[in-house]
């Protein structure tokens, strides 16, 4: 085995390990965002705040979440300035939850 003096500068990851390809919602925190539209100014603070890109915008205004890959930090709302994401529990969401683009996304 090499020595990390010896190894060549930079490193490649093949085949990349992008959150699309990847999917990892199903570790999380059992709690997640729900988005109240009424509320939501488009500040899109939420989608450059979130760590795993899983805020779903459309023409510059936050349409819901790709589940999918959202582990259920709550940064999202906690940056939010209206209150329109909010935490709750995993069960608790039952309504309208719509695919698209063969993504869960909560409107």
């Amino acid at each position: 085995m090499k020595r990390y003096q010896e190894l060549p500068i930079g490193g490649v990851i093949p085949g990349g390990a992008t959150p699309h390809l990847v999917q990892t919602g199903g570790w999380r925190s059992g709690r997640k965002p729900s988005f109240n539209e009424k509320l939501c100014v488009n500040c899109l603070l939420c989608w450059a705040h979130c760590p795993e890109a899983t805020i779903v915008v459309e023409r510059l205004q936050m349409r819901g979440f790709s589940y999918d890959h959202c582990k259920g930090c709550g940064i999202c709302s906690q940056v939010c300035p209206t209150g329109a994401i909010t935490m709750i529990e995993e069960a608790a969401i039952t309504p309208a939850l719509a695919t698209k683009a063969g993504e869960e996304v909560c409107v």
